[in-house]
């Protein structure tokens, strides 16, 4: 498909709609749909306004999207929740999980604030946050966390890349070294999931919602739980579908369904669920393989495009291959105005604030996006210096 959407530009447009108007590349923000997408969702909604509720087919279609989600992760299906946003997925561990007072939690400060706030609120449970100290944002070696672990640690808490610098961690390593130390490991993998392989060997819990590299609508997302992990780990809601209510009649004692179902609740957000699962059916189409291969090309060319006497990058070149997207600043012009510029002429990208209060500019391209448009953005970006 990638070929084709090089090639042929009525495709392109006919299969993601965002390119007839906009060159996208804020999908560390929030993914425009694709028309798959977008159709599952309508035909979603027109099924539920024209037709009576049909419990097996509604059933039916969350075990093939439990199973497909599965498929796409590598997991097996009962270890696959279908959740809310990530940050759903991250308060099932964090509120899940009995703490003891004088547990430790390793977290990073300069992750998004969703994979920070619920590892500190557990201080008032007594427990300790160890937060990792890092030369440049978001670069986080398994030597940096191996540093922070001690006998009191109880759980790493990670996101699978940066928001603000890109940079991806090694998750087969540090989930290895957590594993070889007896400490759990859980990942905000939202800044990857859909754009690079993850492997989840060693990782206890995975949470990410489908809005950003998975081309799927807010709404929806996923929360793994390692088949090991799940007695580990009490729902945070409690609802008459995790619970087994035979013929929906409550019962004195509370057992927990078995499976994926044992974090969901209640009803199901069919229609962004409906959303993910097209999306994810486009990605495995694709194949991850490939759409790795793209983006990094992608990322490529527009740094090698841009001068590099006028802009700083937030990651050295040399690791530009661990990196999700493409963080930078002109050393001339403030990135708010470039920002600006590249809206003007209808290039869609992020504005990101460090806690330096330095401004930088957030590219980060998909599959469908073109070598053409990473030129045409470049040459926007030189030709706005002075």
């Amino acid at each position: 498909m990638i070929a084709e959407l090089e090639a042929n530009e009525e495709f392109r447009r006919h299969e993601f709609p965002i390119c007839a108007r906009k060159i996208y590349c804020a999908h560390a923000a929030d993914a425009p749909l694709p028309r798959r997408v977008a159709e599952a969702m309508r035909d979603a909604i027109e099924d539920a306004s024209t037709n009576e509720k049909q419990f097996d087919k509604a059933l039916n279609f969350i075990a093939d999207t439990r199973q497909l989600v599965a498929s796409f992760l590598g997991t097996e299906t009962e270890e696959i929740s279908l959740i809310g946003p990530t940050s759903s997925g991250l308060n099932a561990v964090a509120n899940g999980l009995d703490w003891r007072a004088g547990d430790d939690v390793v977290c990073y400060l300069d992750d998004y604030p969703a994979d920070v706030y619920p590892w500190l609120d557990l201080e008032r449970h007594g427990v300790k946050p160890v937060l990792l100290q890092t030369d440049r944002i978001g670069e986080i070696t398994s030597e940096i966390v191996d540093r922070a672990l001690t006998k009191r640690t109880r759980l790493v808490a990670l996101a699978s890349a940066n928001y603000i610098s890109g940079f991806r961690i090694d998750v087969e390593a540090i989930g290895a070294l957590c594993a070889e130390r007896g400490v759990l490991f859980s990942l905000d993998a939202i800044q990857t999931l859909g754009a690079f392989p993850i492997p989840v060997k060693h990782v206890d819990f995975l949470s990410a919602g489908a809005q950003k590299w998975m081309l799927g609508p807010s709404g929806a997302g996923i929360l793994f739980v390692k088949n090991s992990r799940h007695e580990l780990l009490r729902p945070m809601i409690i609802g008459g579908w995790n619970v087994e209510s035979p013929n929906f009649i409550a019962q004195r004692a509370i057992e927990y369904a078995k499976g994926g179902r044992k974090f969901e609740p209640g009803g199901y957000n069919n229609v962004p669920i409906a959303g993910m699962q097209a999306a994810i059916a486009l990605l495995g189409e694709v194949g991850l393989a490939k759409i790795s291969e793209r983006i990094l090309s992608l990322v490529a060319t527009l740094k090698n495009k841009l001068a590099p006497v006028d802009f700083e990058f937030l990651s050295p070149k040399e690791e530009l291959g661990r990196s999700s997207f493409i963080t930078f600043r002109s050393r001339r012009i403030a990135a708010e105005k470039l920002a600006n510029t590249l809206a003007e002429n209808d290039v869609v990208v992020s504005l990101r604030v460090d806690r330096a209060s330095r401004s930088w500019l957030r590219v980060s391209p998909h599959f469908y996006n073109t070598l053409a448009e990473m030129e045409q953005v470049a040459e926007l970006l030189n030709h706005a210096q002075p």
